[in-house]
């Protein structure tokens, strides 16, 4: 219930207003724009199959969320980014795979405040690659560890 206060959806909830004919109804010309170009996305890049004009569909519902006024997230500004390393089935992806890279975000976001630059984005990446446990590193500190 937090959520929808907040003006946060999930994925039910998002399908059914995509399929409600009358949510489009109730909006001007700029906001209908972003609506119908972030259906796009969802339905060509975020489901079972990625289109092959993707990148310029992503483009074109930033641009619309631009001329309507919005900010890029962190989250959207990761997504343009690095749109190139999603996998080809991002449909298949588990809610709890999303929820944590949701988490994971909203740390970066208090730490870095909303100021997004190469250090955050390399932060997030690091943090990531550090999550695989098995992963063997060719530096080691050199330095003795404090034992109590």
């Amino acid at each position: 219930m937090e959520k929808l206060k907040a003006g946060i959806f999930d994925g039910p909830q998002l399908r059914q207003l995509i399929r409600d004919p009358e949510f489009e109804n109730l909006m001007n010309e700029v906001e209908l724009e972003a609506w119908k170009a972030f259906v796009l996305v969802v339905k060509n890049f975020l489901g079972n199959n990625k289109a092959r004009n993707y990148s310029e569909l992503v483009t074109n519902m930033l641009t619309a969320f631009r001329n309507l006024g919005c900010n890029m997230s962190i989250k959207m500004y990761y997504l343009f980014s690095h749109m190139d390393r999603f996998p080809e089935n991002l449909g298949s992806m588990s809610d709890e795979q999303g929820e944590r890279f949701h988490q994971d975000m909203k740390v970066m976001e208090t730490r870095y405040q909303g100021c997004w630059d190469t250090v955050m984005m390399a932060d997030y990446c690091w943090t990531l690659k550090r999550d695989i446990p098995a992963a063997e590193y060719s530096r080691s500190s050199k330095k003795r560890k404090f034992k109590p």
